[in-house]
């Protein structure tokens, strides 16, 4: 990666048993509440976590100036140099919010991940319901894991149930959340508790994973 792509890394418990690298969704970095949360609370369960801003982002951190998504052959490249830099035998998964989920998904096998983990996939832009990107979800991984919010304006339940989808993914629903499972504040529960939901599921799928 050249010196004008160079991207923050940050990595939680070093010495956890599995190894998630977790990338972020279009409008957040590595630092937002939800990026923090998970992976704070992933390594809680001997996972490590490997975080990082994608480049775009990454200027805008350091320039303060918007830039919009880099294309999707440079988010791959940028999960791919990122992982890369680990070359040990811990069993890896790629795991990503929403825009990084799909960059999970599409470099699963070329990554030997044992699974693609979404958190809030984009099934398709919001009003724009039949522009779907149900390809980007084909890997050959066992088992796959999409999360998503029943209030998912990217993809909800009445939608995603007649959707075509692999037989290696399974969709878990979080109840009331947004597209960054962020509860209504009359539901009564917190964002903290959604997004413990959610850890707990991908603390699951990981250790059913690898036996």
């Amino acid at each position: 990666m050249s010196d004008n792509q160079r991207v923050a890394i940050h990595r939680d418990n070093a010495d956890g048993q599995y190894r998630v690298i977790f990338a972020h969704g279009a409008g957040a970095g590595l630092q937002s509440d939800f990026m923090q949360y998970v992976a704070l609370a992933l390594a809680l369960n001997d996972i490590e976590v490997i975080r990082f801003n994608f480049p775009y982002w990454q200027k805008f951190m350091d320039s303060g100036v918007r830039r919009p998504p880099n294309r999707m052959p440079e988010l791959e490249h940028c999960m791919r140099i990122v992982a890369s830099q680990f070359n040990d035998d811990k069993p890896l998964f790629l795991m990503g919010k929403s825009m990084g989920s799909r960059v999970a998904f599409r470099l699963a096998d070329e990554l030997n991940a044992k699974a693609a983990i979404a958190l809030g996939f984009p099934f398709h832009p919001i009003g724009k319901p039949d522009n779907l990107r149900l390809d980007d979800l084909n890997n050959r991984c066992e088992q796959n894991l999409i999360i998503q919010g029943t209030r998912d304006n990217f993809g909800k339940p009445e939608q995603v149930r007649h959707y075509q989808m692999p037989a290696n993914v399974a969709v878990k629903w979080i109840e009331g959340g947004d597209h960054s499972l962020e509860p209504t504040k009359r539901s009564g529960y917190t964002r903290e508790q959604l997004w413990q939901a959610a850890v707990n599921e991908v603390s699951k799928l990981i250790k059913s994973v690898v036996r």
